[in-house]
């Protein structure tokens, strides 16, 4: 896990509770990854994050996916879904309402602009 997230080894004697909200994320992140998940299940991972600890767990969540951990990450970022994803599932008010390819998801900006409110 300190391969993921390095920073985490200079905090590894520190509670919790004192950490930042990314290096929570992070050791959120770390904590589930020790149980050998089949299935992640991510939630806007990098909501409320300073930009470069967003980007250090979307560096992080990329890695993953290159090393083949399954994934469903629930995300409104575009830059984010460009990165992270291979298939798009667009849902609103509880029904999929799209789905397909990350490419076939840009190539359709009807769908950003109704659901992600991106013009």
């Amino acid at each position: 896990m300190f391969r993921l997230f390095p920073q985490l080894h200079d905090y590894r004697h520190r509670k919790a509770g004192v950490m930042s909200g990314g290096e929570q994320q992070m050791l959120s992140i770390a904590r589930s990854l020790l149980t050998c998940p089949k299935l992640l299940l991510l939630d806007e991972p990098h909501e409320g994050l300073a930009p470069k600890i967003a980007e250090e767990v979307v560096d992080a969540i990329v890695a993953l996916k290159r090393e083949g951990v399954s994934m469903i990450v629930s995300e409104q970022a575009l830059n984010t879904i460009r990165r992270c994803a291979d298939r798009v599932y667009v849902i609103d008010r509880g029904m999929m309402v799209w789905n397909g390819s990350v490419d076939g998801f840009y190539a359709d900006p009807e769908i950003t602009r109704k659901y992600l409110m991106v013009q």
